[in-house]
């Protein structure tokens, strides 16, 4: 071998086999070692040692039993103790046994069986989640999305297409169904309340969307949202739907400005046809009844007068029946009377020789009025 050729005699490359002094017996060396190595430790003194210092300690013979239960009594109830839990006032607990659901607690003191029997999960039921659907903040702010296309958009109920950004809020109402009933119960609400939006849009025109309907879509979409997932059993409470944006699509944007532009416009004209509409159309019927009213009394003023002028002949007729000639002579008169009663008269005699003298007192009373109205 060539090893044996190396001198010293060594028989190997861990030294000589025999023991000798002139090399080791193996990989660890012989006999003979170097004064700064270290020998293998003793496994069977450490042992040896163990038992004579400890095994003094523990008592013999029936003791021991008593003591060996007394030790697995204490442990028994320390592991009982661990059994106790706290739940906060923002949790609810739920108790899994092997790994199965049992039962759901209030906040407070609570007992289950220890682990690994029994856990408790406490997931808090007062905290806000948010769920965004059709965009993404950006680094957590609101001012910055990143708009999510295959989400945002949707078909209205006139075959519009309006992009919609969204997000919901909700809560755990019932801890153990939230955790257990759904396998993914965040990606669930996300793809429920998706659902719903597009079919509250898809029956609503996209002008109510856009401008006095969104309040009616938010109360829709929550409540069909909420019955959906209580369908499901999903122990969650809706709290608020919100439509943070309601546009039409970037692409056609300008003239869907264009026509709502229009649209205004419109709704504008019509608003001042309806002001002079309801200016005119009063004042209108206000005058047509004023002409009725001043109709209707010429009516009822003619209507009287002749009834009064047939009454009044018939009463001079009765007269001239039983007197004809003082009822003819009184018409004479009143007749004379009535002809002359206005106009410049003249007196002369029988002959026509002088005229007779006459104070003109309708003269003198106009002249008297005048002087009073001057003064």
């Amino acid at each position: 071998m060539p090893w044996n050729n190396q001198g010293n005699n060594s028989g190997g490359p861990w030294g000589n086999g025999n023991g000798s002094n002139s090399g080791g017996s193996g990989p660890w060396g012989g006999g003979n070692r170097e004064p700064n190595k270290q020998n293998p430790p003793d496994f069977e003194k450490i042992i040896s040692d163990f038992k004579s210092g400890f095994g003094s300690k523990f008592p013999k013979g029936g003791n021991s039993f008593k003591f060996f239960s007394t030790i697995f009594l204490i442990l028994l109830i320390l592991w009982g103790i661990t059994g106790f839990y706290r739940v906060n006032p923002q949790q609810q607990g739920v108790v899994l046994r092997f790994g199965e659901w049992v039962r759901t607690t209030s906040p407070g003191l609570h007992y289950h069986f220890p682990f690994p029997v029994e856990r408790v999960l406490k997931p808090d039921v007062t905290r806000d989640n948010r769920l965004e659907i059709g965009f993404r903040d950006i680094a957590g702010r609101s001012a910055s999305r990143r708009d999510i296309v295959d989400e945002s958009q949707m078909i209205t109920g006139d075959e519009n297409i309006v992009d919609i950004d969204f997000v919901v809020f909700w809560r755990i109402a019932d801890a153990g169904a939230y955790l257990f009933n759904l396998a993914e119960p965040d990606d669930t609400i996300k793809v429920a309340a998706e659902a719903v939006m597009r079919e509250i849009i898809g029956q609503t025109a996209i002008q109510t969307v856009l401008t006095e309907g969104r309040q009616n879509v938010q109360t829709s979409v929550r409540q069909k949202l909420q019955e959906l997932l209580d369908e499901h059993k999903a122990g969650v409470r809706v709290r608020e739907v919100q439509l943070l944006a309601v546009d039409p699509p970037a692409d056609v944007i300008d003239a869907f400005n264009d026509v709502q532009r229009a649209r205004q416009d419109r709704d504008r004209l019509k608003n001042e046809a309806e002001a002079f509409r309801n200016d005119i159309v009063p004042r209108a019927r206000g005058e047509a009844a004023r002409l009725i009213a001043e109709s209707e009394a010429y009516r009822e003023e003619v209507v009287n007068r002749a009834k009064g002028d047939a009454s009044r002949f018939d009463q001079v007729y009765k007269a001239y029946e039983s007197d004809k000639d003082v009822t003819r002579e009184r018409i004479y008169i009143e007749t004379i009377e009535e002809v002359f009663g206005n106009i410049e008269k003249i007196i002369i005699d029988e002959e026509g020789s002088s005229v007779i003298p006459y104070l003109p007192l309708k003269e003198l009373g106009k002249n008297n009025n005048s002087t009073s109205g001057v003064n």
